[in-house]
């Protein structure tokens, strides 16, 4: 599948006419009145960073990809450019999952602090099942450099992109966040740590309420199908097995083969799952036909895991926090569980 350059000439043209005469000018990269702007990539990103950020005065917080919208196909507007390029600050998840930013950073000319997330978290690797869209990436790079335009499918051969299902790597995000906020801004530096070390302690009460919850669960039992790749970081931590996804793929826009689909339709009766599961950002409708097929549940709808995306404001999966307890709280009822009580701090 070939996706369009993200980025045509006319919306670089048209965001060059908005953006002529903006430019970062600071000490520690604050503007000169000592305001922070700061531009979060995806929902999860800009929900860690808003925390950090808390309600300190003259910081502000653009979020690019909104609710229920994936990173993958995100095609980012003049006004997203507009607010990149007058930033001081961009905070980005890293591991390739923003395959958009190189253009959007050129188009914009932002030329502030970029904090890349990812840092010093270990990235597992391309399995065995994406062997061969890894190879075809590896292609495709080949003939960009030979000089073709056209951009190819890719499946981040880096690395699994979705780091933030697992709670302790999210713990590290913020750390991670929070230092280069501080150093951007130095006189906000002490309101950062604070907010940081507040938020820090919920994250790792959630952790500590899924490992609780999860573990009282024979081994066995601990089964997941989703819509697509994005839990392998989850399912690692939490001790579940990873029986397969309908879309083999760490991007949310590829599609299951026929051969695929009964594949993990085989997998399903063979393991024993009783679910499989969409997720709120995705088309459901390749996860109900293997559910049908298989004789089990589909959980869609409200009932959608919060994978690639947070949900918007009234959604259960409105903030970090509350899409992991969501997708926790599921994810246990598929087993049969009823989770025990959550933390106040958490609700």
């Amino acid at each position: 599948m070939k996706t369009p350059r993200l980025l045509l000439p006319a919306l670089a043209a048209s965001a060059a006419l908005v953006l002529a005469g903006c430019s970062t000018t600071a000490t520690n990269a604050a503007g000169s009145d000592g305001d922070l702007k700061v531009v979060a990539t995806t929902t999860q990103i800009a929900d860690l960073t808003r925390n950090i950020v808390g309600d300190v005065d003259g910081v502000t917080i653009t979020q690019l990809i909104q609710p229920n919208q994936s990173a993958h196909s995100y095609d980012p507007s003049v006004a997203d450019l507009t607010a990149l390029g007058a930033s001081d600050v961009l905070v980005i998840n890293g591991v390739g999952l923003e395959e958009w930013l190189d253009d959007a950073i050129e188009a914009s000319g932002f030329d502030g602090v970029t904090i890349d997330s990812d840092e010093g978290i270990t990235i597992q690797g391309v399995e065995a099942g994406h062997e061969e869209e890894a190879a075809h990436e590896d292609e495709a790079a080949q003939e960009e450099e030979a000089g073709h335009d056209d951009e190819a499918e890719h499946d981040h051969a880096g690395g699994n992109p979705h780091i933030w299902t697992d709670v302790k790597n999210a713990e590290a995000m913020v750390a991670t966040i929070a230092d280069g906020l501080a150093g951007a801004s130095t006189s906000h530096a002490t309101d950062f740590e604070a907010n940081e070390a507040v938020y820090s302690a919920q994250l790792a009460e959630l952790d500590g309420w899924i490992r609780e919850n999860v573990d009282a669960v024979p081994s066995s039992e601990r089964l997941l199908v989703s819509n697509h790749d994005a839990f392998g970081y989850f399912t690692a931590a939490y001790g579940i097995t990873y029986v397969g996804s309908v879309i083999p793929s760490f991007d949310d826009n590829a599609e299951p083969s026929a051969a695929e689909i009964d594949a993990l339709v085989a997998a399903v009766k063979t393991t024993g799952v009783k679910a499989v599961f969409s997720e709120a950002s995705i088309n459901p409708k390749a996860a109900d036909t293997i559910a049908a097929e298989a004789g089990v549940a589909v959980y869609s709808g409200d009932d959608a895991l919060y994978g690639d995306s947070l949900g918007p404001a009234d959604s259960a999966g409105a903030t970090y926090i509350a899409s992991q307890l969501h997708n926790v709280r599921l994810i246990l009822e598929s087993w049969g569980v009823t989770p025990s009580a959550v933390p106040a701090d958490l609700q």
